[in-house]
């Protein structure tokens, strides 16, 4: 009984939720496209590509740029992320100072969730300055190429 009632409560959210999820369970459309394609059938004797991978590799930029620059690459990915979640950190505390509604309980935890967000986001810019140095220094120091030229 008592869940039921949780459940009452919260039924708005429920509803949107289920929504969302059942949309992507709606049926589309999907129409083949022969495009002049023949059949690989030939098996391995004749062609050593038998789960047809061959042409993927070619297509993917996976494994063509140095390691130095996909390492660039994944830390300014990660801190990217990191820092999308300290503004949102810091948005959710100035939310929550708004409707505070005077109650001092509520404008400290806001405060100190605000605090929290911009010291996250004096972290995370702090380990991308270290990381773009480093990364530009080891470049230097084994001359790479364009040792300078990271998408940091």
């Amino acid at each position: 009984m008592y869940l039921a009632m949780r459940l009452v409560k919260y039924k708005t959210i429920i509803a949107i939720i289920a929504a969302v999820l059942f949309s992507t369970l709606a049926a589309s459309n999907v129409f083949a496209n022969d495009g002049g394609v023949e059949p690989n059938n030939q098996g391995a004797a004749q062609n050593d590509d038998v789960f047809g991978i061959d042409p993927i590799h070619e297509t993917t930029a996976l494994g063509k740029a140095d390691l130095q620059t996909t390492v660039a690459r994944i830390i300014n990915v990660m801190l990217s992320l990191l820092g999308i979640v300290a503004v949102v950190i810091i948005l959710l505390g100035g939310f929550k100072w708004m409707t505070a509604g005077g109650n001092d309980d509520k404008v400290e935890e806001a405060k100190k969730l605000i605090l929290s967000g911009i010291i996250g986001l004096a972290i995370i810019m702090s380990a991308w300055a270290i990381a773009r140095f480093v990364l530009i220094q080891l470049g230097q120091a084994t001359a790479v190429t364009g040792a300078n030229q990271y998408s940091f």
